[in-house]
């Protein structure tokens, strides 16, 4: 898969909640950070398809997954996702801000550091409760 195929199918994977989808675009052996917020790292596709699934159980809808910039660095494995989650929980909409950082090997994600802004993220988790 090409790095715009990618990220197209990991926003697509978010914006239907689908786990399968996700952890399908990880090496095996794939790690998916958390830099803030202070969830745990998941290791592996299995534990990055378990913690999305428990995660988007979650009473909330994704509305939208919008990519406002893809940054090509100097490493061809790693790019710069910045991105926006619309997201309604009951009444509610909210917009999570985010920023990616990739790494991408031989058509897999093998690195991900996912920086959400913690504080949107709580008010999500807030309203649906």
């Amino acid at each position: 898969m090409s790095i715009d195929e990618i990220v197209t199918g990991y926003h697509d994977a978010m914006l239907h909640k689908s786990a399968d989808a996700l952890a399908g675009l990880y090496a095996a052996d794939g790690l998916h950070e958390f830099p803030f917020g202070g969830l745990p790292a998941y290791k592996g596709r299995e534990e990055i398809r378990a913690g999305y699934r428990a995660m988007w159980a979650a009473p909330f809808e994704a509305t939208e997954v919008r990519r406002l910039a893809l940054h090509r660095t100097e490493d061809p494995e790693v790019v710069v996702v910045e991105q926006d989650t619309y997201v309604t929980v009951g009444d509610r909409s909210i917009t999570v801000p985010g920023l990616l950082v990739l790494r991408i090997r031989n058509g897999e994600i093998v690195h991900t550091r996912d920086y959400m802004d913690t504080s949107a993220v709580a008010q999500v988790r807030a309203a649906a409760s």
